[in-house]
């Protein structure tokens, strides 16, 4: 098999590319455009002329509650011409500048712009977030670098239940995304790095269909989709719907390789452990979500909100391997693998149903009740089947079966009340119940395990959350707004297995303080300041202390098992967890300029206490006659991290009367981060990065229905001091995105899109220190682009 080419492994002796290297291709782009457009004299057609300059505006209206999860109750959708979509934009800056606390909101336009498959794709190019996952096909999402329940993401408000993710959300069903740099007492506290709100589309007062057809490809990949959006109205009194269905077809093919070096430092010996792989994976799902909205009286309104996701897939793996030197010694640094040659097939389908309601009650001008009640169930089913061979003889199989279900049920009561002009408090209620039960079936070479049979195959675990909150928002004058919330939030995870019982309980206080300036009452310059307190709590898979045995190492069919090596632990959980704990300060300048778009500077500090880290031991564990690496999480003491977030959004006209109406968008973000009791100079945040920046351009063309534009993403390389014998690296990303889209008239428009233009390589990396023997690992492949073509209709 040949192994992907033009690799490079590792973060040690590679140059780093500047920040603006990487910028300038696409500056240069943007600038080239604006010649040409300078040099373009035809008339501007009617349609597209550009909106008046506007005239500095008063003084912004108060600042309105920062998190008010509540929503409109529908309006007509805005004209589609070019001053329509202006006007949008603005408004979605102003919502931003009169928050107390810092938000940011991107609307439908920047969502749909990219023709992206993904929500991740969309928000990697927004100020401090990065994706996990190779370049171009999205991944975890991290605000500020810092993922895995450190960023809170959130769906109409809500959380979702384990096992969902955002990229279920085709970017179609979504209205805006809501982003916000730090907690608030209302959308809850479990947000160390900063909340993603994704809001799902609303009705509107009006019929309207829309049809969506979309081709992508990738390294001879298809990923074909369509969707339709209906919109109507039930009367004439506020009533109306919205439906959305969404089908996708996803497939994929990778080559990947490793290599891992053992040198043992008693006798000098090196032992290569080479592995190629070859994978092609192909899903399929149909998602539908609605929205119902009435208003039984003038003081009434009700909100229904469905939402059903099928999905379903299947993979099949074909890996070889190749091994240098090793023993059969027990005692020994290298021990002999069992194959060099394996096959993987994997079939996989899942169910979600959710429904969420809202009733909402005026009781005057100035107060109002919100009631939210949402339920939902979640059941999956997964089939691997394993054969490992050894000299073209069959030497082991194993037939893995997991099927899970997953209920859920929430409930939110809000009070708000406007107290004269100055004060808007709030106060609520929360609770919600979980409850996960999974059976996981192995059978090797057709037997169960007996190694486990004490743990059995069963987990049934709850979780209940409560809290209750008050805040209060209120204005000093016209220059100063302050908001003041505390909220209160306790979870109980229980867990029960045959050998053990899980009994984890934890309660957090957390005052929050936001305070915004204005420099004078008309001036678009303004500070903001914030004093939080935050936690993330452990997620229940890390409280569960079923083992998992590394399938590298593989246990005999009778019998306890055997050694393992550092580079292949085992896993378990940890339920002596305890929520990592977080002080936090924002301080922020924005500018907004006349005609829109915003300057921005923020800094941030977090202090958090009880950080969780996966650490590797060699260990006495029940199911191994000799000792065994095992990975299990830990509270391991405390970590720092900081960072500023630069940002500017303006058309190139505002600045400069003969321009053409280019649209620049950038960002940077840097981190900084230091874990405390963890040696070495790397000691940062698991899988934090230096930085991370964008820069892209949007234009219009005078002559031609044509839109275009250009963005560029990058993420330096990485190294990271995990454990005091782990230090893990990852190569840098740079993508390069662009689309076009032609807009034959209102109703239709063709939008082309490429992701990740230019594909790097990428490569992940480790190195781990023990006083016998020193393993260095190096794993990679290749990234593609991704072509999109989608047709967009309207009636």
């Amino acid at each position: 098999m040949k192994p992907p080419a033009s690799r490079s492994f590792g973060a040690s002796g590679r140059t780093t590319a500047p920040l603006w290297s990487v910028l300038a291709p696409t500056l240069i782009a943007a600038l080239c455009v604006c010649a040409s457009a300078l040099a373009d004299t035809t008339p501007p057609q009617d349609d597209t002329t550009l909106p008046p300059a506007k005239t500095p505006d008063k003084a912004a209206p108060p600042a309105r509650p920062a998190s008010d999860k509540s929503t409109d109750d529908g309006g007509s959708k805005p004209d589609a011409r070019l001053d329509k979509v202006y006007v949008e934009r603005m408004s979605d800056d102003a919502a931003r500048r009169a928050s107390t606390a810092a938000k940011i909101i991107v609307g439908r336009e920047e969502i749909e712009r990219y023709g992206d498959t993904t929500i991740g794709e969309t928000l990697k190019r927004l100020p401090g977030i990065t994706t996990g996952g190779r370049p171009g096909r999205g991944g975890d999402i991290r605000m500020r670098g810092m993922g895995n329940g450190y960023t809170q993401v959130l769906v109409n408000g809500e959380r979702m239940p384990p096992g969902f993710s955002i990229d279920q959300i085709p970017p179609d069903q979504v209205e805006r995304i809501e982003i916000l740099r730090a907690p608030t007492a209302e959308y809850g506290a479990r947000a160390v790095a900063g909340t993603i709100n994704i809001v799902l589309r609303e009705a509107l007062q009006k019929r309207m269909n829309e049809w969506r057809l979309i081709e992508s490809q990738e390294h001879g990949s298809r990923r074909p989709s369509a969707s339709w959006t209906r919109n109507d109205k039930l009367d004439d009194h506020g009533g109306a719907y919205n439906l959305t269905v969404n089908a996708m077809r996803n497939e994929h093919n990778d080559d990947v390789a490793s290599t891992a070096v053992t040198n043992v430092l008693a006798t000098g010996q090196n032992g290569v452990v080479t592995n190629e792989g070859h994978n092609d994976a192909a899903s399929s799902g149909l998602h539908v979500t609605g929205r119902v909205q009435l208003k039984p009286t003038k003081d009434d309104s009700l909100s229904f909100q469905p939402f059903v996701a099928l999905n379903a897939g299947s993979s099949a793996n074909v890996y070889d391997q190749s091994q240098t030197l090793c023993s059969d010694d027990p005692a020994s640094e290298i021990h002999c693998l069992g194959f060099d040659h394996a096959t993987t097939a994997t079939r996989q389908h899942s169910a979600m149903a959710r429904l969420m309601g809202q009733w909402q009650h005026r009781f005057d001008e100035d107060s109002k009740l919100e009631l939210h009640l949402g339920g939902g169930w979640m059941g999956s089913h997964s089939h691997a089947f394993r054969e490992e061979f050894l000299d073209d003889a069959l030497s082991r199989t194993q037939d893995d079966t997991i099927a899970s279900t997953h209920d859920s049920w929430n409930f939110t009561g809000k009070y708000s009340h406007r107290l004269g002009d100055d004060h808007d408090l709030v106060a609520g209620v929360e609770a919600e119940g979980q409850r996960l039960d999974q059976t996981h079936v192995t059978l090797q070479d057709g037997l169960p395990r007996p190694q486990l049979a004490s743990f059995g195959d069963n987990v049934d675990a709850t979780a209940l959350r409560t809290a209750l909150y008050a805040q209060d928002e209120w204005t000093v004058g016209k220059q100063w707004a302050f908001y003041a919330g505390l909220r209160g939030e306790g979870i109980t995870t229980r867990s029960a297995a045959s050998s053990y019982d899980v009994d984890n309980r934890s309660m957090v206080w957390t005052p929050l303080l936001h305070a915004l300036w204005k420099f004078d009452p008309k001036s678009r310059d303004q500070l903001r300041a914030s004093l939080t307190r935050s936690y993330r709590s452990p997620p229940l898979q890390s409280l569960v202390a079923l083992p998992g045995i590394n399938p590298l190492y593989p246990c005999p069919d009778t019998g306890l098992c055997g050694a393992n090596v550092v580079n292949a632990p085992d896993q378990t959980g940890n339920p002596a967890l305890k929520p990592e704990i977080a002080r936090g300060v924002e301080l922020a300048y924005e500018d907004y300029p006349s005609l829109g778009g915003v300057l921005s500077a923020n800094l941030f500090y977090r202090h958090i206490d009880n950080l969780i880290r996966t650490v590797t031991t060699l260990e006495n564990v029940a199911w191994a006659s000799v000792p065994r690496w095992v990975a299990q999480p830990q509270n391991i003491g405390v970590a720092t991290t900081a960072g500023v977030e630069l940002e500017a959004k303006f058309r190139l006209d505002q600045y400069w009367d003969d321009a053409p109406p280019i649209d620049l968008r950038s960002n940077l973000s840097l981190f900084h981060s230091r874990v405390d009791g963890i040696k070495g100079p790397h000691a940062t945040l698991d899988n934090q990065p230096r930085g991370v920046g964008n820069l892209g351009f949007d234009y219009r063309l005078r002559s031609l229905p044509l839109s275009f534009g250009g963005n560029v993403n990058y993420t330096p390389a990485q190294t990271i001091q995990q454990t005091d014998i782990q230090i893990a690296t990852n190569s840098k990303k740079r993508v390069y995105d662009a689309y076009g889209l032609w807009t034959f008239n209102p109703a239709v428009a063709l939008r082309v899109s490429a992701n990740n233009l230019a594909p790097l390589d990428y490569a992940t990396g480790s190195i781990i220190t023990t006083p016998q023997a020193v393993v260095t690992s190096n794993a990679g492949g290749r990234s593609f682009t991704t072509w999109t073509l989608r047709l967009e209709i309207k009636s």
